[in-house]
């Protein structure tokens, strides 16, 4: 089973031995606290950080204000964070912003500009913004993008490992009849995936009249709720 997904922009140890920054260590401690369920804490490291003027750093601050760790929940306040970030070309900033944009929170809703956000999310490295095209495709959100666009986005999605974009993808080729391509990416999804994504398998696939795709909604039932009761 994967492990949860680290938060969105926060900072990983390198491959190779480098010396660390006070910011990056600050955001590897946020990310702890997160992980051991203390917000408070994560909020307080996350803003000394931000400090700095790191545009990693602004980016969790934001995530912190979007999600209400430690803090008053206050989209408006994480809009002003990734939208500085951004404007120092960190790709996850662009992409919580495209979130933002696209659900109308702290912002007036705008899906031509998430689509224009996700756009240079992907530019800059973050694979999940493929996936998020995909849906905004799918949706006819834009009446110039066909939503047939929305399975090249989701293969590239799923090529670059995300699981979000293996769900999407089996979904769209399940869809379209092509059932062993769907179980390939499904299988994918269930191997790779999380607790959401475990839940999502389970709903779209538990009634299924194909028996390898309820036995997969089923392994999928009991992985989420594994991960649920931890």
């Amino acid at each position: 089973m994967a492990e949860r997904p680290k938060e969105r922009g926060a900072s990983s140890p390198s491959a190779s031995p480098a010396p660390l920054s006070p910011v990056t260590m600050q955001l590897l401690l946020g990310q702890i606290c997160l992980d051991k369920g203390k917000p408070a804490e994560a909020f307080s490291l996350f803003e000394v950080a931000s400090r700095s003027g790191d545009p990693r750093a602004l980016n969790m601050l934001g995530r912190a204000y979007e999600r209400g760790w430690g803090v008053a929940r206050n989209p408006a306040a994480a809009c002003a964070y990734f939208t500085q970030a951004a404007a120092d070309g960190d790709g996850w900033a662009m992409f919580n912003l495209a979130d933002l944009y696209l659900a109308g929170e702290g912002v007036p809703q705008d899906i031509r500009k998430a689509y224009s956000l996700y756009i240079s999310s992907a530019q800059n490295g973050v694979s999940k913004a493929f996936n998020m095209l995909g849906l905004i495709a799918e949706n006819g959100s834009l009446p110039e993008l066909e939503p047939a666009k929305a399975q090249d986005f989701f293969l590239a999605a799923a090529q670059s490992g995300d699981c979000w974009g293996y769900l999407n993808l089996a979904r769209n080729d399940l869809s379209s009849g092509r059932t062993e391509a769907a179980i390939k990416w499904f299988s994918r999804a269930l191997e790779e995936g999380f607790r959401d994504v475990f839940k999502a398998l389970e709903t779209l696939l538990q009634d299924h009249p194909d028996p390898r795709l309820r036995a997969i909604a089923e392994q999928a039932g009991q992985r989420w709720r594994t991960a649920t009761a931890r």
